[in-house]
């Protein structure tokens, strides 16, 4: 009997498919969750054959889960060519971040005016949870979380497109980072977070704008044309998943 395959483990987040999802759902999620840890390298083919053999499923739902991405921005779909992670150039990187920016405003803009107190109470969960992240070293899960957080404070704003406007500006921002980081790798953006979520909790939204803009500058700085750290070998990405297999078994399915 085939081993099952569990979709993520972790609980799901804003934006994030659960566990009830269908199979095009759970193969988006891991991918879109390599993409927000840059365990996943800037233009890394992502070869249909390679993930329905680690996913355990049809070309067909891989091709879903990438039609998916690639809608979203962080996947090339080439014709005849398959599928890429995204690499963008310097100047599409500067796109991004002006367009971040200017969402990001709007963002907090509205959660001012809009976040709960359960919100507000799972942002700081959020921020605990990526702060115990890089305290043991998990530096991929702690910059999903960081990801997730922006996504999370987006659901506070309570206004849809925008929603759908960071996601795909969050991972697009994770590959960017992957590519252009300095080596300067430490990360205080649990503090900056915290920071902002008092703010908006004060409901001082000149404050919490401030402290959202200056976040923004910090990850900015952090940007050059040197380095690449996320992997484009997908057996090595999503190898957790494939621990379960044994010799002379199939491949586990969803």
């Amino acid at each position: 009997m085939n081993e099952q395959l569990q979709p993520l483990k972790k609980q799901p987040r804003a934006g994030k498919a659960g566990r009830s999802g269908t199979q095009d759902d759970i193969v988006y999620a891991h991918i879109f969750e390599a993409i927000l840890e840059q365990r996943l390298a800037p233009g890394t083919k992502l070869s249909e054959e390679a993930l329905g053999e680690i996913f355990g499923v049809s070309r067909t739902i891989i091709r879903r889960a990438l039609s998916r991405l690639a809608h979203e921005g962080v996947v090339l779909l080439r014709p005849n060519r398959g599928a890429v992670v995204a690499s963008p150039s310097v100047e599409e990187a500067r796109q991004v971040f002006m367009a971040r920016r200017l969402v990001e405003r709007a963002i907090t803009e509205l959660a001012v005016q809009h976040a709960t107190a359960e919100q507000i109470a799972e942002l700081r969960q959020m921020v605990n949870d990526e702060r115990d992240s890089f305290s043991r070293g998990d530096r991929g899960a702690g910059i999903r979380l960081s990801g997730e957080f922006h996504l999370k404070l987006a659901e506070a704003a309570k206004n849809a497109p925008l929603i759908s406007f960071q996601r795909s500006l969050v991972s697009q921002t994770s590959l960017i980072i992957a590519q252009y980081e300095s080596g300067n790798r430490s990360h205080c953006s649990y503090d900056e977070h915290t920071q902002l979520i008092d703010a908006i909790e004060a409901r001082n939204g000149e404050l919490a704008v401030d402290l959202m803009m200056h976040h923004m500058d910090h990850i900015d700085s952090k940007l050059n044309l040197d380095e690449e750290s996320a992997s484009d070998d997908l057996h090595a990405v999503f190898s957790h998943l494939l621990q379960t297999k044994k010799p002379g078994r199939s491949p586990a399915k969803i």
